[in-house]
């Protein structure tokens, strides 16, 4: 059975501190509030401020993880907001760049990889595996198994984690990291079909 986001709204969100890969969940639907919030708060320490959101799929699906990557690209776009995906591994980011073009019928998604010539204000969704941005992007979205250390460059990160134990552990360093930043995650728990 293909796993896949379910969009009538049976995902799962919390935002209570507990870890992203477990606690007490409410309804929400995936890719809720992709939209920049207009009250974030600020960081401790004039720290990075901004929003991030955890997506946790059940099963330890990479296609599953990318579809997921592709759709919360798709939703940002159609919202007029710039993404920037960031990867730490250029053969996954080029099967996603791959996903981008076929994921869903009548689906059009421009994208472009992040160099020198190419950024925010010449394609709507950039990919890259290494070059930060030169400016602002409304979100990014990470499917690195590190903080992408171009957090000044947005608002808010988008980050999809699945079953993978390796990327589950990377997943909570991430949370934990992002905690010790002083942001506050909030997790939703997306269910497979």
């Amino acid at each position: 059975m293909a796993e896949s986001v379910d969009t009538s709204g049976s995902a799962a969100s919390s935002g209570d501190g507990s870890s992203p890969l477990g606690g007490s969940a409410s309804s929400g639907k995936p890719g809720e509030g992709l939209s920049l919030p207009a009250n974030d708060q600020a960081t401790q320490n004039g720290g990075w401020q901004g929003r991030v959101d955890f997506y946790i799929l059940e099963g330890p699906s990479a296609a599953a993880r990318l579809k997921l990557a592709c759709k919360l690209a798709e939703k940002a776009y159609l919202s007029s907001q710039s993404v920037l995906v960031w990867h730490a591994d250029p053969a996954e980011l080029k099967a996603f760049d791959d996903m981008l073009w076929t994921f869903s019928d009548g689906s059009f998604v421009p994208h472009e990889p992040l160099t020198a010539s190419v950024g925010p204000e010449d394609a709507p969704i950039l990919l890259s595996a290494g070059t930060p941005p030169s400016a602002n992007v409304d979100i990014i979205i990470n499917l690195a198994p590190d903080l992408p250390p171009c957090l000044a460059h947005t608002r808010r990160v988008a980050e999809i984690i699945d079953g993978d134990d390796a990327r589950r552990r990377a997943g909570r360093a991430r949370f934990k990291a992002y905690r010790e930043l002083g942001v506050q995650p909030a997790s939703h728990n997306i269910r497979s079909e």
